[in-house]
């Protein structure tokens, strides 16, 4: 009786909320077209395939960290460090690979690669222990990794900018080829590498949410704690996983914007944390856990992007882009909570 009643919980959720998932979806693919419309009619190279592809490498980092952010919101928690971690992998990488700031040697670009995506997999740890061993919020956990990270990240570099193609010594060649190739190269018909990564982990992604028995259940840590609990799922272990993986993807994207930028200083992502968190609300999960898409948080991401590019083009201030996220952000959420009372 007890595992049934579990089961039967979790497995139905899905089903309760295919009509609502699908009506957001539709609806956000209704905004953006609207959106994509009125800007057009405002400037007409708004939908020109340049600026398309520049909306979309723009908004590339964004969505593969909104990805890993999503399976952290959806098994009941949430990570507010990721722009600092963001920041803080880049420094670690330019500090250990061009032996500057406090790093007393330089390592080949493999090895510094390898140590600072060590360091974004740690402070993920760090944030998953605080979270699920000590037992303190995730809110208040990650809130204080954020400032921590950019602590260390002011700390390791001190507080200096670096440009590897300017460095002296300058890095060997072959190694500024593969770091120039991670994220400043462009692919079949010109397309941006950045666009290329955003594929893979969309794809990645999908699938680990979608189509494993991980998404499932990471469904029911975060929808149904208490079922969890009482059918024995491994939610410390879970929840460690999603942590650190979402650390990860926020180191990776700031090593891939700092290839293809061509240059990192303090504080690099301080503004990244609230929009990734936008994207993954506005395309659906629920704060309070167990539900949310990975299509819904790449058209949360495409629908912030194109507002920031289209407000850019028609000349609209930055202190207006960021009103419109804002009030979107809190639409969102609104939405949500009127959804689940309708339910």
């Amino acid at each position: 009786m007890t595992e049934s009643a579990p089961v039967a919980a979790v497995e139905g959720a899905p089903r309760g909320r295919v009509g609502l998932g699908s009506l957001r979806t539709f609806g956000l693919l209704i905004a953006i077209v609207v959106i994509g419309a009125f800007f057009q009619t405002q400037r007409s190279a708004f939908l020109s395939p340049e600026n398309l592809v520049v909306l979309i490498r723009s908004m590339a980092s964004l969505a593969i960290i909104g990805f890993a952010q999503l399976l952290v919101i959806i098994s009941g928690e949430l990570d507010l460090s990721v722009g600092s971690v963001y920041g803080l992998t880049a420094t670690v990488l330019a500090v250990v690979w061009l032996g500057e700031g406090i790093s007393p040697v330089a390592l080949p670009f493999v090895f510094a690669l390898l140590v600072a995506l060590a360091v974004a997999l740690a402070a993920g740890a760090v944030n998953a222990f605080f979270t699920t061993v000590v037992g303190i919020p995730s809110f208040i956990a990650t809130l204080g990794m954020l400032s921590i990270a950019s602590g260390l990240e002011l700390l390791a570099s001190n507080a200096s900018n670096f440009n590897p193609q300017f460095n002296r010594p300058p890095p060997e060649p072959i190694d500024y080829e593969l770091f120039r190739a991670l994220g400043a190269t462009r692919i079949a018909d010109g397309i941006p590498i950045q666009i290329g990564w955003l594929v893979v982990f969309f794809i990645v992604f999908w699938v680990l949410r979608h189509r494993t028995l991980f998404g499932f259940r990471l469904l029911a840590v975060g929808g149904n704690p208490e079922a969890s609990r009482i059918t024995r799922l491994p939610i410390r272990r879970y929840k460690f996983a999603v942590f650190m993986l979402c650390s990860l993807m926020a180191g990776f994207s700031g090593i891939l914007d700092f290839s293809y930028v061509g240059s990192i200083g303090p504080n690099s992502g301080a503004s990244l944390t609230f929009p990734v968190f936008a994207a993954v609300v506005i395309g659906g999960a629920s704060l309070n856990g167990g539900r949310g898409t990975v299509v819904g948080t790449l058209m949360g991401a495409i629908l912030l992007a194109e507002l920031r590019n289209g407000l850019a083009i028609i000349g609209v201030g930055a202190f207006a882009q960021l009103i419109f996220v804002g009030v979107v952000t809190i639409a969102a959420v609104t939405l949500d909570r009127l959804a689940l009372r309708w339910r």
